[in-house]
């Protein structure tokens, strides 16, 4: 009673306390999901140009672009984005600029009789493998369906309706870059130096000092080298978004010696009714083995320590376990006999490769099979008369082949599963195929051996991915920090501790560990949540790609955070700790070499004079020296028979001596001159127009917050 009495003289606290509880849930529920009035980013893709990428939009192009398309589903969206991001900047400018696609251009790009008309997108996708040629039959057919409504797949709709998409991106590019194609010109003074640069030639004599010549231990590194070299070289280091460095622990699960000892014997143990059981088939695939449909030489069969064997044991004798690589493999010898070194067959092919094809070839082939079968009409009559293959001039005949000449269903029929005269129906890349085998050629007599494999590849226990995974907990709960981690990893041998290359918050390789999900989680922990020097509370796992266990246990922790700009000092100081330490060398040799001669720096580092001949000014390489652009262009710079001043290059310090420049008059052939500079001008516009678009444009990137 006396707390009710309490509640009573105190309700305006009662009313505030619950008022502010409702006020904290509306807000809560205002600022969250798609629908937020605060404008909440949570389910925003990106920006383009002040546009938003939403994520449904986005997830829903991505289903039904590659809906069960297996594969790497990170950098599908990464092409998906780059999509995005072309698509609503191409479309724009060309907006702009007063260019579009019609509905009769649309249709042509699309079903055109005319191949110069079709998009490269339907080229592509709608050509027929078996002849090379666009597929006309399917389009008139898909043509016919959108014009009389008669599409019933909801998806194949949407899907067509994101490829008109496409394709109407694809031809506004198209004519924005022969926009800019046809805006080239090459004036008349720049046509004069390209052709100068071209024709004029440089023979010298230089000496190269190479950075080795400076032990490393003379050489210290301060801040101001660092510094020094990062701003020589802006160009190369300066980013344009925020970038992350993640060190990470590595712990393998390797198989002990006590697994392999348990799957060696747990396979011996499977012999004797791998080698008495009458029913082959099924005991391979209950085991997991294979059966070769073919008669294998010895050559072929070099993988195998035991292939002698396999040719001197009865057919049913079982010979293993042998360790091939990574495995255990049994093998069980079926038959052996000898196999022709060529075979003569003949065939009646019908083309197609579709499901009607198949059904309506198969029918007309039996039909046929059955007429010869019957004596009522001859092979080769047939064949001239049905057959789509350009062996029907011949009856069909195919002549000699030897092995693996044919595509490898004909292949592996006529050679070790047909018996001569005899008649059979296969499907191969080209069609369906009546085929006979009508003569045999045996030369060396060499037998082959039809063999059934067992083979259980070496993975380690449960018990033993257990035991690592502990460890690895345990590491992670004694070491909270970056520095901790690595001092700790850098102790034990059997963990690998590696530094990531720079990654941006949407990226999904991982340094040494690849690409998938794991990885992108490790650098969505890092750039949504993680602090500097922080180390993740998880265990990461990766899987083994093949045998499914887990491969690896890692540990991450937050090394350093770049914003976009130049990098600081200590961001890069491990990535370009040798070129700085080359680049001090090279200061010092140049000191050293300074006011020599050729041949006095050669006797002094124990060189020789080299000879560069007949190279132009656009040349990049020295033969025999590497690229060195820079060495090139300064023997352009310097007198004849004048030593040049050391040059830092690329492999080492260089003086160069030029001994003869040729001579270079004016360009006779100007026009031409300018053909080629222009042409080979337009030839890059392609390449750099989206690039151009993308750097002058304002681009939000918030695919890390959304996957």
């Amino acid at each position: 009673m006396a707390l009710i009495g309490q509640i009573r003289k105190n309700s305006w606290l009662l009313i505030l306390t619950i008022g502010l509880a409702l006020a904290a849930f509306i807000i809560m529920d205002m600022s969250s999901g798609d629908k937020s009035i605060f404008g909440s980013s949570q389910n925003i893709a990106g920006t383009i140009e002040g546009e938003k990428v939403d994520w449904g939009e986005f997830n829903r192009a991505e289903n039904i672009l590659y809906a069960n398309s297996g594969g790497d589903v990170f950098g599908r969206r990464a092409s998906l984005w780059n999509y995005f991001v072309e698509d609503k900047l191409v479309k724009k400018e060309a907006k702009a600029m007063g260019l579009g696609v019609g509905r009769e251009e649309l249709l042509d790009l699309q079903f055109s009789t005319d191949n110069r008309k079709l998009s490269p997108l339907i080229l592509q996708r709608y050509m027929n493998p078996t002849t090379g040629q666009v597929d006309r039959q399917q389009l008139t057919e898909i043509k016919t369906a959108i014009e009389t409504g008669n599409i019933t797949n909801p998806e194949f709709k949407t899907r067509w309706g994101y490829q008109e998409r496409e394709i109407i991106k694809t031809s506004l590019q198209s004519k924005l870059e022969t926009l800019v194609s046809k805006a080239i010109y090459t004036p008349s003074w720049m046509a004069e130096m390209m052709y100068s640069n071209d024709e004029q030639k440089v023979d010298f004599e230089y000496v190269r000092v190479p950075f080795d010549n400076i032990e490393d231990s003379k050489i210290s590194l301060t801040d101001a080298d660092y510094t020094s070299y990062l701003n020589e070289n802006r160009a190369l280091y300066r980013q344009d978004e925020e970038t992350r460095k993640i060190d990470y622990a590595v712990f393998e699960v390797k198989p002990t010696a006590e697994d392999e000892s348990n799957i060696r014997q747990a396979m011996t143990d499977l012999l004797p009714d791998f080698a008495s059981t009458s029913n082959d088939s099924a005991f391979v695939e209950n085991n997991f083995g294979t059966i070769s449909g073919i008669y294998q030489k010895k050559a072929t069969l070099s993988n195998f320590s035991f292939a002698d064997t396999l040719f001197s044991i009865a057919p049913g004798s079982v010979v293993g376990p042998y360790k091939d690589g990574n495995a255990f493999v049994s093998v069980k010898v079926l038959d052996r006999r000898v196999v022709a070194d060529s075979v003569r067959s003949r065939h009646i092919l019908i083309q197609g490769t579709d499901q009607a094809s198949f059904a309506r070839g198969f029918q007309l082939l039996d039909s046929l099979k059955n007429l010869i079968e019957a004596g009522t009409h001859r092979f080769d009559s047939l064949a001239v008369k049905y057959s789509q293959g350009p062996s029907n001039v011949k009856g069909g005949d195919l002549g000699f082949a030897g092995p693996n000449a044919m595509v490898g269903p004909f292949n592996d029929l006529i050679f070790y599963r047909a018996k001569k005269n005899e008649l059979n129906v296969i499907a191969t890349q080209f069609g369906l195929h009546l085929v006979e085998v009508t003569d045999y050629k045996y030369l060396t007599n060499e037998e082959g051996v039809k063999i059934a494999t067992l083979r259980q590849n070496i993975i380690p226990s449960e018990e033993t991915i257990s035991a690592v995974n502990n460890k690895a907990l345990e590491f992670v709960s004694n070491n909270r920090s970056v520095n901790e981690m690595v001092t700790a990893a850098q102790a034990d041998p059997s963990i690998i501790i590696e530094t990531s290359p720079p990654v941006k918050g949407s990226d999904y390789i991982l340094g040494t560990l690849g690409t998938g999900q794991t990885s992108r989680d490790i650098i969505k922990w890092a750039s949504e949540t993680a602090s500097v020097g922080e180390v993740s509370s998880q265990v990461y796992i990766y899987q083994n790609d093949v045998d499914f266990y887990d491969e690896k246990f890692v540990i991450a922790g937050l090394r350093a955070v770049q914003p976009a700009g130049m990098p600081s000092v200590d961001f890069v100081r491990g990535d370009i700790e040798t070129q700085v330490r080359n680049y001090k060398k090279g200061k010092m040799l140049m000191e050293q070499m300074s006011g020599k001669d050729l041949s006095a720096i050669a006797s002094t580092y124990a060189g020789t004079v080299e000879t560069a001949t007949d190279l132009s000014f656009s040349s990049s390489a020295i033969p025999g020296a590497g690229s060195e652009p820079k060495v090139i262009a300064s023997a352009f710079a310097v007198a004849e028979n004048q030593a040049s001043a050391p040059i830092i290059g690329s492999n080492g310090v260089y003086v160069v001596k030029p001994t003869r420049k040729s001579t270079v008059g004016s360009a006779t052939n100007l026009i031409d001159v300018k053909k080629k500079t222009n042409t080979a001008m337009r030839s890059q516009v392609r390449g750099q127009i989206v690039e151009g678009l993308k750097n002058n444009a304002e681009i939000t990137d918030n695919r890390s917050r959304v996957y």
